[in-house]
């Protein structure tokens, strides 16, 4: 491997020829495959948490930090991941985070109640956390700038189609064995990544003197921050904000965490997180462009789930089987998307993704309670088409253009601003469903009244008809004109919801051009400005 040895030093070549060794490119994929089961296993699990919660007795509120607590985790190691890669090597890295998550998963899978449950699927998301930027900085590092156009859509493929498919493996896992499985069915496939890993790998070395400059005051406030953000972002909708003690205490918390965060960050010798990769102009766009793509990949599966759920009654297998088109749509448009990296300015299929994600929204504003598998086709295919479209080129641009001595870390902050995003864009959507839901029940019962001659005839016609059926005729009648107002209002405040989402994606789609297109790929220190 005396030729892969050379990557990695500052303002050294990217590769050195324009081959690729097949035991680097077997390794990569073994990479790729772990990453993609950090990421599958969010939504796997988000599916059936219904089935945990009977399978452990929570409660409704201590069933949602099973999410909780592995978001807090995962968004904690994935900044630091750059740092524990730069001291370690990316072999011991990945290599222990997939062994890690896999002994965690195990650990999920024997929980006997909710405690050790929330545990070790906090150890499981810190552990993982690790594999996901490790799999960007190698794609970067190890492949000649020829072969980006197959290497940046399979990356961009698992990262949008893991959260894509997971209601319906998570759906189908738990229906047709038990909700055990959602963490068993990592063990194989982990203990092979790991072993892989551990063998194949040799990209770089690790450099432990790093050690003795670690920024520990940076690494708490960094936990402080990012922890409490999740948790305020996860749990402030449902809880009314700043109103429940334990959101309005972890605001604070990241407040003063955020604060010495940054500060320890520009001032320390050798900080946990090396912002500086911001000045580069496109790495800045691209981060920016990673934070809106987490809104409408993370965003978008959680709305269409909970439209079905609660308009149309689906149970977690009928939702998946609903919602499999975009990932179908995701794995037809990655080479295509890899093709046309090579031949297309990158900002043009920015633009051209964002419009498409905005077209499938805007679809979705004219929303019926009668809306299934046929009426969300369309929306389905523009959303995974866009994504694709989207990804590729904004991990080109935003990666790319760094030297390779900046990409382990730039890799990691990348990341975190999708995974930001997601929660960012999960906090307002159900907001704007609360909020809007509860302000379009109002203005419609004002029009359902006593005044109202349209009003009274259907109170009047359902009235007689359940006394007809034996039933308290005006009790009932009531009670289901009350329903189908809820019902509207739902439907409107979900509309809300696209509209919005429109709005943002047109608007990123202008933003796009602002982006400098690279001269040429990355690889010394050209994009480093």
């Amino acid at each position: 491997m005396s030729k892969a040895t050379t990557i990695g030093g500052p303002g050294a070549p990217a590769v050195p020829d324009e081959r690729i060794d097949p035991k680097k490119a077997i390794a990569f994929l073994a990479m790729v495959f772990g990453m993609f089961m950090a990421i599958l296993d969010i939504q796997i699990v988000s599916a059936s948490l219904a089935e945990i919660q009977a399978g452990l007795s929570a409660s409704s509120d201590e069933i949602s930090w099973v999410q909780t607590s592995y978001l807090i985790a995962e968004v904690i190691m994935i900044p630091l991941s750059g740092f524990l890669g730069r001291l370690v090597s990316t072999r011991i890295l990945f290599s222990v985070s997939a062994a890690g998550f896999t002994a965690a998963s195990v650990l999920c899978a024997t929980a006997t109640n909710i405690d050790q449950m929330i545990v070790y699927r906090a150890i499981q998301g810190f552990i993982g956390g690790g594999m996901i930027p490790s799999v960007f900085a190698a794609a970067f590092t190890i492949f000649p700038p020829s072969k980006r156009s197959i290497v940046s859509p399979m990356i961009g493929l698992v990262a949008t189609l893991a959260p894509t498919i997971g209601p319906t493996v998570g759906g189908y896992l738990s229906n047709a064995f038990s909700w055990h499985w959602l963490f068993l069915v990592n063990v194989i496939p982990g203990i092979a990544v790991a072993i892989a890993a551990w063998n194949l790998i040799d990209f770089d070395k690790g450099d432990r003197s790093l050690l003795n400059k670690f920024d520990w005051w940076g690494l708490a406030a960094m936990a402080a921050f990012l922890g409490s953000l999740e948790y305020v972002l996860e749990e402030g909708p449902r809880n009314d904000w700043l109103q429940d003690n334990a959101v309005y205490y972890c605001a604070i918390v990241m407040v003063f965490g955020g604060i010495t965060f940054f500060y320890r960050a520009f001032t320390a010798e050798q900080p946990i997180v090396d912002l500086f990769a911001f000045k580069n102009i496109n790495f800045a766009f691209g981060s920016a462009f990673s934070f809106v793509l987490g809104i409408g990949l993370y965003g978008l599966t959680y709305v269409y789930p909970v439209y079905l759920g609660q308009v149309r009654g689906y149970d977690a297998l009928m939702i998946g089987e609903a919602l499999f088109v975009s990932g179908l749509c995701m794995f037809l448009t990655a080479p295509v998307a890899g093709f046309l990296s090579g031949r297309m300015d990158p900002r043009i299929m920015i633009m051209i993704g964002f419009l498409g994600f905005g077209a499938g929204t805007w679809t979705m504003t004219h929303l019926t309670a009668d809306w299934d598998f046929h009426e969300l086709l369309i929306p389905q295919i523009f959303r995974g088409v866009s994504l694709m479209l989207c990804m590729v080129p904004i991990n080109n641009l935003a990666l790319g253009t760094l030297p390779p001595a900046r990409l382990k870390n730039a890799s990691g902050l990348f990341n975190l601003m999708r995974n930001l995003g997601g929660a960012v864009g999960l906090a307002v959507i159900n907001q704007v469903l609360t909020d809007r839901g509860a302000m379009h029940y109002a203005r419609l019962s004002e029009s359902v009244n006593w005044g109202n001659p349209e009003a009274e005839d259907l109170m009047r016609t359902m009235s007689n008809n359940f006394t007809a059926h034996g039933l308290d005729g005006p009790t009932t009648a009531l009670s289901k004109i009350s329903g189908m107002v809820h019902l509207q209002a739902s439907l409107l405040s979900f509309m809300d919801v696209f509209y919005i989402l429109t709005i943002l994606f047109a608007s990123l789609a202008v933003f796009a051009v602002m982006m400098r297109k690279p001269g040429a790929p990355a690889g010394g220190g050209g994009g480093g400005h």
